[in-house]
């Protein structure tokens, strides 16, 4: 195992917190690899929604060139940054074991819901759902890394921020003053790490190939099937959660307008061995109740702005 395995990142905090724990694990197997840091546009454009930059995986795309370019070997990311198409040459290598999938919001104490309130997100999927349970308040626009984000909350007037709880946990910074939203379905592989590898690599595909987590891998396949055939991409609210329980999935996959007031939602539970396809089963079905002039409304209504 003389080969150092360059072990591509996002320079975030949470990014290089991922990169480490992959790097620990490979390692823990006999490895030897080196972290290469890589500013993505994502990070560097702060000052637009993600979907008025007209990039799908706008967090992945430098690290799919630096890969292809040969600077590094293998990249590590959120799972639900990576569009579900990767690019020709760039392959799946590992899912590791997922953490808590669930968003919170972090507020400034007791918020009463019930009155007009300002609560911040970056996430299409995070707004339609918020807007839809609270359609009297109002959402804003929020970027940048997690400390950023909370930096921007805490200089606000805003009632709250949504996050994902795995990030904040994930290095540490989880304040106190939070509430889980349980009832807010999340983003398609939600608290789960991709590892990707070149297809022709095999020594890179082997060795991460051991820090694969199969139920992590089912489930998040299902989950950006079901994504993948609504074609959301990054640009719709699109929400999905498949759990495995007693070789049982019970999936849940969930379509909003942009404004939240329309919601065509799907649930299903079906036995591991019969899994296949199921992602793309209940996206037809939501598709055929309506989504398809959703999703026809959505894109118009992105284009214009």
């Amino acid at each position: 195992m003389s080969r150092v395995i360059r072990i591509g990142t996002r320079d975030s905090d949470l990014a290089l917190w991922q990169a480490k724990t992959v790097q620990q694990q490979l390692e823990s197997h006999g490895y030897t690899t080196t972290l290469v840091p890589v500013k993505s546009t994502g990070d560097l454009v702060l000052d637009k929604p993600l979907y008025e930059l007209g990039i799908t995986g706008i967090f992945t795309k430098t690290l799919d060139i630096a890969m292809l370019n040969g600077t590094v070997d293998i990249a590590v990311h959120s799972m639900k940054d990576v569009p579900t198409a990767l690019p020709i040459g760039i392959v799946q290598a590992a899912v590791l074991q997922r953490a808590d999938t669930q968003d919170i919001l972090v507020h400034k104490g007791n918020p009463n819901y019930k009155e007009s309130c300002t609560i911040a997100t970056g996430s299409l999927r995070r707004q339609a759902q918020w807007l839809h349970k609270y359609p009297h308040h109002t959402t804003t626009d929020i970027r940048g890394n997690v400390n950023t984000r909370l930096q921007k909350l805490a200089d606000s007037d805003w009632t709250g921020a949504i996050f994902a709880k795995a990030g904040l946990e994930r290095i540490n910074v989880l304040p106190s003053n939070y509430e889980v939203l349980d009832w807010m379905t999340p983003a398609p592989a939600q608290g789960a790490m991709l590892i990707v590898a070149m297809e022709e690599d095999n020594f890179c595909k082997t060795a991460c190939a051991k820090l694969n987590h199969t139920d992590t891998a089912l489930c998040t396949h299902i989950e950006r099937e079901f994504l993948r055939t609504l074609e959301g991409g990054c640009t719709a609210p699109i929400g999905a959660l498949a759990i495995i329980e007693d070789d049982t999935i019970h999936f849940t996959g969930v379509l909003f307008s942009l404004d939240g007031k329309t919601k065509i939602d799907v649930q299903q539970s079906i036995s591991v061995s019969h899994s296949q396809g199921l992602g793309t089963d209940c996206a037809l079905e939501i598709l055929d109740n309506g989504g398809r002039t959703l999703m026809k409304e959505i894109k118009e209504s992105i284009s214009k702005k």
